[in-house]
């Protein structure tokens, strides 16, 4: 088990104030690396936690720039420890990109996948959350004491960013632990939306189908191709910049998928359930 917060790179904590800065939770891999990635593309000082040596390494190697540090998200010491690392120095954006998920209509849960599917979709996320609601509320109160020269209309809006799931939009009584704690999550976000208006803080929700991702293609045997309306990463990523730019509270894609979770919303309840009744997928 890793110790954490192991931050590789201190060079950039002196760095001018100006630079935006964000941490990526979960951006060792997939969508949550693509994120992290852009952001250092576009002049973001870039902080990355995941728990993967080999791929923490990858990103030491190839992405220096990048801070990164290694913590096991379901450790509480460990969480305990990289929170408090992270609070000493200043951020604009918690993405919270973690995720747990396994096909239950292939794999009964056991003990151990429950847990952190559970710890990883949901407990660590509302914890990441109310630090990261806290932290920013805090400078927000502060900055009233800092120069015009931090203070400056190149400044993005302080934010706090989910990935959920579309699969969290299914009002399903029989629906998956996985689906269940993304339905949590986008509730989560709605009220913290509401919570931190007041403050000026933005809040954004993503709620997208399935990602072309290497670890959606390792639990397929290799391929996606298979699963309805998939799209790529680069898709996925230019869609989730566009909300978060525009300040979208819930983004939910791709369109064609949306369409048809509403429409089977509006069954009645006991027929969405004879018609979804143990076809639990994402």
């Amino acid at each position: 088990m890793q110790t954490c917060p192991s931050a590789i790179d201190h060079k950039h904590t002196t760095e001018k104030q100006s630079t935006p800065q964000v941490i990526v939770v979960g951006g060792t891999s997939g969508i949550g690396l693509a994120l992290a990635l852009h952001h250092s593309a576009i002049g973001w000082q870039v902080r990355v936690v995941g728990h993967n040596d080999a791929k923490i390494t990858k990103i030491n190697v190839e992405h220096p720039e990048i801070i990164t540090y290694a913590c096991d998200l379901t450790d509480s010491e460990q969480r305990r420890r990289l929170l408090a690392e992270l609070e000493q120095t200043r951020f604009d954006r918690v993405i919270y990109s973690a995720g747990s998920y396994l096909n239950e209509r292939v794999h009964q849960l056991n003990k151990a996948d429950s847990d952190l599917m559970l710890a990883i979709n949901l407990q660590v996320f509302q914890e990441v959350f109310a630090w990261g609601s806290q932290q920013l509320k805090y400078q927000q109160l502060t900055a009233k004491h800092t120069t015009k020269s931090i203070m400056n209309n190149a400044q993005p809006k302080p934010s706090l960013i989910c990935m959920a799931s579309i699969a969290g939009m299914m009002d399903y009584p029989y629906a998956s632990l996985y689906a269940k704690s993304k339905r949590a999550m986008i509730a989560t976000a709605s009220a913290y939306r509401l919570a931190l208006a007041p403050y000026n803080i933005q809040v954004t929700c993503i709620a997208s189908g399935y990602i072309d991702t290497k670890a959606l293609r390792d639990l397929n045997q290799g391929s996606a191709d298979h699963k309805p309306f998939i799209i790529s990463i680069d898709k996925a990523l230019q869609l989730i910049m566009k909300a978060i730019d525009e300040g979208v509270e819930l983004a939910v894609f791709p369109k064609r998928l949306y369409y048809l979770t509403y429409m089977l919303n509006k069954l009645p309840k006991p027929l969405l359930s004879r018609v979804l009744r143990g076809k639990l997928d994402k």
